[in-house]
């Protein structure tokens, strides 16, 4: 399985980093980012994803914090989604069960989490505004090796745009959100990685 798969999904935009201020004066606060994630508990949204090799997917991903999400890709057998702190990869071309490792080794795990906290000391690399966006670098503390995510967001209200993954040998995987649709029902099989199991060998 490639790494780009390992590290989840992401989407880029071409930012320029803000290096004055004033700019950093415009973004929002991380106590504020950090009350809105926690505030979110189930959101689903349509997903494009742009791979380290330029590949270009779409699809849908879902979110129940804490520790679970699922992402849905179009017109393929390929399907990622992370419950009971572990991440499974099922790939319809590969043969034999899916690729699982602990959540815990990508960085999702850090919006993922109970109880996001931005401010804690050694997460955030940087901080920034370019005008429209506020841009945060997030590295978990304990886990210093494993990679960052990049999270963009918008304000007023505060909305979750993107982010970008950055795993340990520096490959990047992007997601850009569409319209991100918070408080929907999300049946709990979604994120169930034995019954999904189940399911794929007619159980």
């Amino acid at each position: 399985m490639s790494m780009t798969r390992r590290t989840l999904l992401g989407a880029t935009a071409a930012f320029t980093l803000a290096g004055t201020t004033a700019a950093f004066a415009n973004a929002i606060p991380l106590a504020d980012l950090s009350a809105y994630l926690n505030a979110m508990q189930t959101a689903q949204s349509p997903f494009t994803q742009i791979n380290s090799d330029g590949s270009v997917s779409t699809g849908t991903v879902y979110i129940h914090r804490p520790g679970r999400v699922r992402f849905d890709y179009d017109g393929d057998d390929l399907l990622v989604m992370a419950g009971g702190s572990q991440v499974a990869i099922f790939d319809g071309r590969a043969s034999g069960g899916p690729e699982q490792y602990p959540l815990a080794e990508t960085p999702l795990r850090i919006i993922l989490q109970r109880n996001v906290n931005l401010g804690r000391s050694g997460m955030v690399s940087e901080h920034s505004f370019d005008g429209t966006s506020t841009r945060v670098v997030a590295r978990d503390p304990d886990r210093p090796n494993i990679g960052s995510i990049t999270l963009v967001f918008t304000p007023n209200p505060i909305e979750l745009r993107q982010w970008i993954i950055t795993d340990e040998a520096g490959d990047q995987t992007t997601v850009v959100l569409g319209a991100l649709q918070q408080g929907a029902s999300i049946p709990a099989r979604y994120f169930s990685i034995p019954q999904e199991i189940s399911s794929r060998r007619g159980g």
